[in-house]
């Protein structure tokens, strides 16, 4: 079987130096891999389709076959990585934390160690000030994190 290891040491030494990172490597039974990748700048078709190849070119059918899918780690996934949190400050995020506590706010900040949301103040009347509420927390504390989609402009 080919291993997660194997793949994910191919994949680093190939994207190193670039603004192209490894998220995820998924490998399941009958060597279906699965390969999730993300750029600080996002990531194109063309970025997903040369690592594709690059790992096609690497990997042995003959020796082994295998199934192998390469895309972005897209809105849908949960973050795992501090450089996505840091790639999405400014952006807004839905995020739980492992004792089930959950915040929607915008990225303020994002460093090795955590993040800061900026949390939206809750509307009560319109004569008290709104306060804005910033909320620290440890990636270790966080169970889940993903992009907010709008569509507003």
């Amino acid at each position: 079987m080919i291993t997660e290891t194997k793949i994910v040491k191919l994949i680093e030494a190939h994207l190193a130096g670039s603004d192209i990172f490894l998220v995820d490597v998924l490998v399941k039974t009958g060597n279906k891999i699965s390969v999730f990748i993300d750029g600080d700048h996002g990531v194109t078709i063309d970025s997903c389709r040369e690592l594709n190849h690059f790992l096609n070119e690497s990997l042995d059918r003959d020796t082994e076959d295998f199934d192998l899918t390469v895309s972005s780690a897209g809105a849908d996934r949960p973050l795992k990585l501090p450089r996505q949190y840091q790639k999405n400050a400014g952006k807004a995020l839905d995020v739980v934390t492992n004792t089930g506590e959950k915040f929607s706010g915008v990225v303020t900040a994002a460093n090795e160690t955590g993040i800061e949301l900026e949390i939206p103040p809750l509307k009560k009347s319109k004569k008290e000030p709104e306060v804005k509420k910033i909320v620290s927390l440890k990636y270790g504390d966080i169970k889940s994190a993903k992009e907010v989609i709008t569509f507003k402009q």
